[in-house]
């Protein structure tokens, strides 16, 4: 497990009907606010501010085919020849990071092949590195190039 520190969150937030929001900054829209999306907004945040990875070469929530079915990527990093480079699945707070949660990102990862997959509840996160057919797990998130 990578020991992650998120920086200090700054979010816009707002409360409609009963409805608490999200403003999320790279697709530039209100979203609701789930455990998941706060999540996946900490994490973007830990992976550009923290980790220094470009806001631009980040891309959430993209539609991907596996097969005949429709599927969403949760985040995609794209090295500097914006190809894709690390896929992350981000589960809710609570939600636990098991077999199944890696295999989620597997499949994803024959649509769209990358170097890095990782996974992440926001408590416990988990990075792994292909190489030569196998998965190898990390103890840090790689430096993006």
């Amino acid at each position: 497990m990578i020991d992650v520190q998120f920086p200090e969150p700054v979010f816009r937030l707002k409360k409609e009907n009963n409805t608490e929001w999200i403003f999320d900054d790279l697709r530039r829209q209100w979203l609701v606010l789930t455990n998941e999306e706060w999540v996946r907004q900490n994490f973007v945040q830990y992976l550009s501010k923290v980790l220094q990875y470009p806001a631009a070469f980040i891309a959430i929530e993209k539609e991907i085919r596996l097969g005949e079915l429709r599927k969403r990527f949760d985040l995609l990093v794209y090295n500097s020849q914006h190809e894709p480079w690390m896929m992350i699945e981000c589960k809710g707070q609570g939600v636990p990071l098991n077999d199944g949660v890696l295999q989620q990102a597997l499949r994803y990862n024959v649509s769209v092949p990358v170097s890095y997959i990782a996974i992440t509840n926001g408590h416990q996160n988990y990075c792994w590195q292909k190489k030569e057919g196998q998965l190898v797990e990390l103890t840090l998130f790689p430096e993006w190039k």
